[in-house]
């Protein structure tokens, strides 16, 4: 395989998970990092995280992860609730509405590859993530952030020939 052939299979994988994010966006009014976000506070105890674990859960700085709370505390998605004793720590909580917005959505792009991947071997599954930190690594872009896919400022790129 050349390097045209990995650029094409990259630019693939990137045009189909605009294209899931763009199709999420208009017919959920979320992006696919809001839905990330969701679907974490979802899987775990109490449907309560921290801003913290947000943050590292998704790779993104911490005015990005406040935007991304605040956007989904307006929708009525989440809510946000001081530690008792503690009110210099805020649990980011999913709410009813959250919960049923969740059970609406459909498995999106990255859930289904999710579940791909999980089908791999360890072996497999670990050839993929060190295949992928050496692409990060010669494209010098390893402190790079882990950005939203898609947010509504964010004009889709098309990448049609």
């Amino acid at each position: 395989m050349n390097s045209i052939e990995i650029l094409v299979s990259i630019r693939k994988i990137v045009r189909s998970l605009n294209l899931e994010s763009k199709s999420i966006q208009k017919d959920f009014g979320l992006s696919i990092t809001q839905l990330l976000c969701l679907n974490h506070l979802e899987q775990i105890p109490n449907y309560q995280s921290t801003h913290k674990e947000l943050m590292e859960l998704l790779s993104l700085n911490s005015s990005t992860v406040t935007g991304i709370i605040n956007r989904l505390e307006k929708k009525g998605y989440i809510a946000r609730l001081p530690k008792s004793g503690d009110k210099r720590v805020t649990f980011i909580a999913l709410t009813a509405v959250g919960l049923k917005l969740l059970q609406d959505t459909p498995n999106v792009l990255h859930d289904r590859l999710a579940k791909k991947l999980n089908t791999l071997s360890d072996n497999d599954q670990k050839m993929v993530k060190k295949s992928l930190e050496i692409i990060v690594s010669a494209m010098q872009i390893i402190e790079i952030e882990a950005s939203p896919l898609l947010i509504s400022e964010e004009p889709l790129d098309d990448f049609s020939e």
